[in-house]
């Protein structure tokens, strides 16, 4: 079953090597370099008109593939929205992972996943803004899967904090302070001007630089 396929390829990313390059980062066969691409354009088509306005057929306009097609590839709208926050947040994980190896200070860790959060997903700026506001669209099964892939990455980001925590011998509010980071790097779409702010690098080191220096600061006030 198509769909089923199109999941599968989704779960199978975890085990890819993923570049960020979109000219670089297509899968091999026919069925997965068109579902990435349909992926892409929904991801545009969502972000242009919003997810309860967008209609498969403007999905359809903007691919250039019929509407039997797309079914071909998913069942619903709220399929593909689940395909689109699957894709990319896998993608993003795997990416972070390559990142790390070799990475062994505490402190550059967590500035690492700081960058590659910012780098990847200010150059999938679109994704940016639909994967911020999907929580309340998906349901069931696949509402909890996405839950479940936000709470690993959160997982993720906890466990370079407290790596640094624990080699600095600082104390202050893990919870807080991960989910002030959260707060800072997910909006980015809501304020975020290139010509004011710089690059997804210049972006990434200063928003470290702030978060560091406020854990260390809270340490010593503590």
């Amino acid at each position: 079953m198509a769909t089923q396929a199109s999941r599968n390829w989704c779960q199978s990313l975890g085990s890819l090597a993923i570049s960020s390059d979109p000219a670089t980062r297509l899968p091999g066969t026919r069925f997965e370099r068109r579902l990435a691409e349909i992926l892409d354009h929904a991801t545009a088509v969502f972000y242009e008109k919003g997810y309860e306005r967008a209609t498969l057929r403007d999905l359809s306009r903007s691919s250039g593939i019929s509407l039997a097609g797309l079914y071909y590839y998913f069942k619903s709208k709220e399929e593909l929205l689940y395909l689109i926050q699957k894709y990319y947040f896998t993608t993003v994980m795997v990416l972070l992972q390559q990142r790390l190896q070799g990475v062994t200070d505490p402190e550059q860790r967590v500035c690492t996943f700081i960058a590659n959060h910012l780098e990847y997903f200010m150059a999938n700026f679109k994704a940016y803004k639909v994967l911020s506001h999907g929580d309340d669209v998906l349901q069931d099964e696949m509402g909890a899967e996405i839950v479940a892939l936000k709470r690993e990455y959160y997982r993720n980001c906890a466990t370079l904090v407290e790596e640094l925590k624990k080699a600095k011998h600082l104390k202050f509010n893990n919870r807080i302070a991960i989910m002030g980071l959260f707060g800072s790097i997910n909006w980015l779409h809501t304020w975020y001007n290139p010509q004011v702010d710089g690059d997804a690098a210049t972006v990434a080191r200063e928003i470290s630089n702030v978060f560091l220096q406020g854990i260390y600061r809270s340490a010593l006030s503590g």
